[in-house]
């Protein structure tokens, strides 16, 4: 690989090439950031750090929503030569101060809501905690003199004295890192347990970025939204690493992305790559699509050929409009899309793809543009990646576990080797958890959760994952889980009680309109797959950050 290609010089070169271009827009607030800005503002933070004495391959933690000040922070911590230690706003005050202090990061960076509720004597490596709001020290470490925060007041003075002749872009020069070096650690959301710092090199990093650049999924001056949280892997990539290494300008949204404030977002920024996950595309669907061709007006017009492509053009060029009108695909990933929903949108030629990754490989394991897509896959393993399915005699049609291995692949779990040995084998192949097959062309198909298969009573595989997405698409079920409890396999329910609202049903039908759906769900299943019985559930179920329903809670 030449130095060009190394990922830090990748950004050092974007950022003197597009110096007078936008990089951020924060949505609603009308501010926007140069790429010339932001390369100032990692400049005053590399000051920042140096007088601090944090030195290469210290972990600098990071905890906020979506912000400018986010981006700032990770971007400077990245081409100082240090690790960045993301952790999602929303995990509890506890596991927080679990990551900050296992990840043994010397300096945290974070919401001033979220700090208020913290101790800063349980987290005693830290040296310093900075605003990600303001330019403020919001504790420091006795040892530590107050020399952030003397140093923070004077910061603009200093700016100027090492830069007399103000910041160019001939000041833009950071490090020439090894990219077998680490980069970052990211504490995943499990579903089924306690998070792991999975260890992401610059390479892993890299590994993502230079396919999203070379497959022009980003391009100089194009647009992005960008509304998954950034501190995980999968927006993280690709709506951040890979925008800034080619110049585009990206639209950060801060708030909770609700339908309506998303269908706003698109129609002001109309970008011109959507990365998001199934929820909102099922959302639509079961909100706005599928009551209208349910229509028995619509349903008659259905039938005839030609009504039918008009029909379904219609659909297709409103469903493109609300997303913003200018985009050459939307990609789907972080959970499996609802076959239902998938089905619909590939038979109105709705320009969709899905791609599968995980926090393990930073994120991406396989892709493919929406015109070469095949439904029902998960596209295209990389060609940076190799995959296999573990001891089957058939990976095109026995399932088996899928395996990865490659440039994108984790170099570990951080102080763990235990949970490292599990899934990374002596050859090098990551065991992903998920059971599919992979046809010749290293197309992979997934059919759900290792972990979670269950055998049925004559030696069967039966994936829960693959019932449920058939029950969420009956009737008044908004999620549900199936479960195996005995022998029986047990569906529990979470109804649809906006539904409901909408249709004037009380709740005493519940229980003979769940009857009826268990009755005609197990005309879809295999016999193996049928339901014994739905249980319906008060609450939603409970998820992890990332909104997959932390499975393990429900198994007992």
């Amino acid at each position: 690989m030449s130095n060009n290609d190394n990922l830090l010089q990748i950004y050092a070169a974007s950022f003197r090439k597009n110096w007078e271009l936008p990089a951020l827009t924060e949505f609603g607030s009308g501010q926007t950031m140069t790429y010339a800005d932001l390369s100032r503002r990692i400049a005053a933070l590399h000051l920042l750090f140096k007088e601090c004495g944090v030195k290469r391959g210290d972990k600098i933690a990071l905890m906020g929503k979506n912000s400018f000040s986010w981006v700032v922070v990770y971007m400077a911590t990245l081409t100082y030569g240090a690790v960045v230690v993301p952790v999602l706003h929303d995990f509890n005050v506890q596991d927080a101060q679990h990551i900050i202090n296992h990840s043994d990061s010397v300096m945290l960076f974070i919401n001033e809501s979220i700090f208020d509720n913290m101790e800063f004597e349980k987290i005693p490596q830290v040296k310093a905690v900075f605003s990600l709001e303001r330019r403020a020290v919001l504790a420091e470490h006795p040892a530590n003199n107050r020399l952030a925060e003397k140093f923070l007041s004077r910061l603009t003075e200093k700016m100027r004295r090492k830069y007399p002749h103000g910041f160019t872009t001939a000041d833009v020069d950071y490090p020439l890192i090894d990219e077998g070096e680490l980069a970052e650690i990211n504490y995943t959301s499990g579903t089924t347990g306690f998070s792991k710092g999975v260890m992401l090199t610059l390479g892993n990093l890299g590994g993502n970025v230079r396919f999203g650049i070379n497959s022009r999924l980003h391009y100089r001056g194009s647009r992005a939204l960008s509304f998954l949280p950034l501190a995980h892997a999968y927006g993280c990539a690709f709506d951040m690493l890979t925008p800034l290494a080619v110049g585009t300008h990206v639209t950060i949204l801060g708030k909770l992305p609700t339908p309506k404030l998303l269908l706003k977002a698109f129609a002001e920024v109309r970008p011109n790559l959507i990365i998001c996950v199934p929820l909102i595309l099922e959302k639509i669907y079961r909100n706005k699509l599928r009551p209208v061709i349910e229509k028995p007006a619509i349903r008659r017009a259905l039938k005839m050929p030609g009504l039918k492509t008009l029909i379904f053009r219609k659909i297709r060029n409103q469903l493109v409009e609300a997303f913003g009108g200018e985009f050459e695909e939307v990609i789907v990933g972080g959970a499996p899309l609802n076959r239902e929903v998938e089905e619909f949108l590939h038979r109105i030629k709705f320009p969709f793809t899905v791609g599968y990754g995980m926090t393990e490989c930073g994120p991406l394991i396989s892709y493919t543009p929406w015109r070469q897509f095949i439904p029902s896959s998960s596209g295209r393993t990389l060609p940076i990646m190799e995959s296999k399915i573990a001891e089957s005699v058939d990976p095109a049609k026995v399932p088996g576990e899928i395996c990865v291995r490659g440039e994108n692949v984790m170099r570990g779990y951080f102080k763990n080797p235990e949970a490292t040995e599990a899934v990374i084998d002596a050859e090098g192949w990551l065991h992903t958890g998920d059971m599919g097959t992979i046809s010749n062309q290293g197309t992979i198909f997934i059919r759900g959760r290792y972990k979670t298969m269950i055998l049925g009573a004559s030696g069967q595989n039966i994936y829960p994952e693959e019932i449920e997405a058939k029950l969420n698409n009956m009737p008044y079920v908004s999620e549900s889980l199936v479960v195996e409890r005995g022998k029986h396999l047990i569906a529990l329910v979470y109804p649809d009680y906006e539904a409901m609202d909408r249709d004037k049903i009380a709740n005493e039908k519940l229980p003979e309109m769940m009857e009826q759906v268990r009755t005609d769900l197990n005309k879809l299943v295999a016999p193996y797959e049928r339901i014994d019985r739905i249980q319906l559930i008060a609450n939603e179920f409970e998820k992890t950050p990332k909104r997959s329903i932390k499975r393990y809670l429900y198994n007992a």
